[in-house]
């Protein structure tokens, strides 16, 4: 097994188009040598959310720009790196090919491996550039599109336990924003209004917190604000109770449900149970102070990425196709990969027993 590899990771699946240089040493010791990130607010913002077709032109525009920064800032040239790595899937489904047949072709031309990396994965393993995170640990990714309890038993190998049934919490954020005309991105607005909120002001439903086990529900909750925005004028001080209302309803699910999680995850042989939040709404910080305390309460330790590395990036791409490299977890012809718009974490209990979606795309969880 090589001891260091050095990867370059491309990451389109949304609105960011970014690239990262990572070197993977020993010991799992991660240094990353460059990371540039151009966000598509400003593109998006008059629409309240992410419009793929402008979010795919934008990544065809700059995807390129984006790679040879990252390069420039690194002071690698393409023959000094080991792999290729690049978002393959999940996402919408235009970005995710303009990243994946950028890193496609730059491997062919410099002869290196291209590795396919699942998006969802490179934010499971997100805490690892940080720190060193041992394999197990319980999972809760929570972002935009998906919210989950995963187990993460080790590189590829991942059981669902819980997942939400509808929309996801990051989604359920950006409604609400969006019902308010609070701004875009939806989760950061939704946040900044609630710190001068009065959390108890709005009685909001904690879906699926009376039903027994880990599967999660958002939607009820976004339907009971945007009628409650719809029988009253709110003024500023109105929307900043909802927002505060709001968000410590998703706190209340989601802590909740991590604390039945932690009773049926088996934990590590070194005797300390790690729960790791990761995704975009892992940002915020509300629901982190939430986790925190259902952690210690159950003797465990909440771990999560800086800021910077909860909403996508590259460098966790990267992260993900160093350590499959080193593992030799690689496809037999990389430059054969399709990109997928839904590739679950757990495959298998997404075909046994779909969550939500379905169809010619697959399921979603």
């Amino acid at each position: 097994m090589t001891e260091t590899v050095t990867v370059l990771g491309i990451e389109t699946s949304c609105d960011e188009t970014a690239a990262a240089v990572l070197r993977h040493g020993p010991d799992g010791v991660v240094d990353i040598l460059s990371e540039v990130v151009l966000s598509q607010i400003d593109e998006h913002a008059p629409y309240g959310g992410v419009v793929p077709e402008i979010a795919a032109r934008a990544h065809a525009d700059a995807t390129d720009t984006i790679v040879q920064q990252a390069l420039d800032q690194s002071g690698q040239a393409l023959q000094d790196l080991d792999a290729i790595a690049a978002t393959s899937g999940p996402g919408l489904i235009g970005g995710v090919m303009v990243g994946m047949m950028t890193g496609k072709a730059l491997a062919l031309a410099a002869q290196k491996p291209f590795v396919p990396i699942n998006h969802l994965e490179g934010h499971a393993l997100s805490p690892r550039l940080a720190e060193v995170c041992a394999f197990p640990y319980l999972l809760l990714l929570v972002s935009g599109g998906h919210c989950q309890f995963i187990a993460v038993k080790g590189l590829g190998d991942y059981q669902r336990l819980g997942t939400t049934i509808d929309d996801a919490a990051g989604e359920a954020f950006d409604k609400l924003a969006k019902t308010l005309g609070i701004g875009f991105p939806g989760g950061p607005a939704v946040e900044r209004l609630a710190r001068t909120g009065d959390p108890a002001r709005f009685d909001l439903p904690r879906p699926l917190l009376n039903r027994p086990g880990l599967d999660m529900s958002f939607a009820g909750l976004k339907t009971a604000a945007a009628r409650i925005v719809e029988a009253e004028p709110l003024d500023d001080q109105g929307r900043a109770d909802l927002c505060a209302s709001y968000q410590h309803a998703i706190a209340d699910c989601l802590a909740e449900k991590a604390r039945r999680a932690l009773d049926v995850f088996a934990g590590a042989d070194d005797d300390e149970i790690r729960l790791v939040v990761a995704g975009g709404v892992a940002a915020n910080q509300t629901i982190r102070t939430a986790l925190d305390d259902v952690a210690r309460a159950a003797g465990a330790r909440l771990i999560a990425p800086p800021l910077r590395h909860c909403t996508d990036n590259a460098a966790m791409i990267a992260l993900a196709g160093a350590e499959r490299f080193k593992a030799g977890l690689l496809p037999e012809d990389g430059q054969a990969f399709s990109a997928r718009p839904r590739w679950p974490l757990d495959e298998a209990a997404a075909l046994a027993a779909p969550a939500y979606g379905g169809g010619k795309r697959g399921a979603k969880a």
